[in-house]
């Protein structure tokens, strides 16, 4: 950790538990980071950590880099996305806050500077970026990073669709409105749903890409799209997902995805993931719709802290060289 700052002109809050594989690319990927051409130093990190075992906060805190890394926690019993948020942005020195999950990294050295680009609109309170998966993520998630994720970008977007893995938010706006700290999950859908109404814009940022390293098992996968559904029932009370939406849209994605495989000539290594995959994402998000009662201790264990551990799109040609990160392998 180096200097200090009054006014950085970002502070990046990063979420963290039982992170030590990745942190150190993300912190690699921040480093490297430039305005106009020139490296940017005016920048602050603020880890939440919230219980890691792993040597997570000894690596962040050891990191050497040319801005302060600062490490706040939180009891995994207190846990949820919206806290942890609310509480490193209680921390941030800088108007402009980005939110970075740990297991990211950024493509490009000019990631930061798009992401933050939009907040030249004084309307643009929230701002988010391209995801793509990692060289071993499942092809089911690749297409699902390559649907969420389009390759233009948009100033102002007519939906509150936005995700915290890869976001950016004035710190103004949230002293309004906080993030909720009782959804087990979605917190980012539930701020800017609240923004739009609000009269705020949402912008989506295609050059601020970044690769999203998932390594779930099925019951993580599972467990994911349960807990998010939850979440969204809660924020849209009036939406439902019964038997005939479990049946349609499992079917409708294992086919898409198998077509699209087949067209890549990547269907036979691929082919048992995609069902096991897909079936899991919308049979976790149907079994998400039937809860009722409050996030209990029991399902935080079950969402945040899991047991067990566990071909990309073709995107536009930039006129920047991208990060080369020497300890990238294939994301295992």
């Amino acid at each position: 950790m180096t200097g200090d700052l009054t006014h950085p002109r970002a502070s990046i809050i990063i979420r963290a538990y039982n992170e030590a594989q990745h942190i150190e690319r993300l912190l690699t990927g921040i480093k490297h980071q430039i305005f106009s051409g020139v490296p940017v130093r005016d920048i602050e990190v603020i880890l939440v950590d919230s219980g890691s075992s792993d040597g997570t906060v000894e690596r962040a805190s050891q990191f050497s880099a040319p801005f302060p890394i600062r490490v706040l926690h939180i009891q995994p019993e207190e846990f949820t996305f919206g806290r942890s948020l609310n509480l490193g942005i209680q921390h941030a020195r800088s108007p402009l806050v980005v939110i970075a999950s740990a297991h990211v990294y950024p493509v490009y050295p000019d990631w930061l500077e798009h992401l933050l680009a939009p907040f030249t609109d004084e309307q643009v309170v929230l701002t988010y970026g391209k995801q793509r998966g990692g060289q071993a993520s499942y092809f089911s998630e690749q297409q699902i990073f390559a649907t969420w994720y389009p390759e233009l970008s948009q100033l102002h977007q007519s939906h509150p669709f936005c995700n915290n893995a890869n976001a950016a938010i004035r710190r103004h706006a949230w002293e309004h409105h906080p993030y909720d700290e009782s959804l087990s999950g979605l917190e980012d859908l539930e701020w800017a749903n609240w923004a739009l109404h609000d009269g705020y814009a949402i912008s989506y940022s295609a050059e601020a890409e970044i690769i999203h390293v998932h390594q779930e098992s099925p019951r993580s996968v599972f467990n994911r799209y349960r807990r998010e559904a939850m979440a969204f029932k809660r924020i849209f009370p009036q939406q439902r997902f019964g038997k005939l939406d479990l049946a349609r849209l499992v079917s409708r994605n294992m086919l898409s995805d198998l077509r699209q495989a087949a067209k890549q000539s990547a269907l036979w290594q691929n082919i048992g993931s995609i069902f096991w995959f897909r079936w899991m994402q919308f049979y976790g998000t149907y079994q998400g719709y039937r809860h009722t009662g409050p996030l209990t201790w029991q399902l935080r264990q079950t969402f945040y802290y899991p047991l067990d551990p566990a071909q990309p799109q073709q995107g536009q040609a930039r006129p920047v060289e991208p990060i080369l990160y020497p300890d990238l392998k294939k994301d295992s």
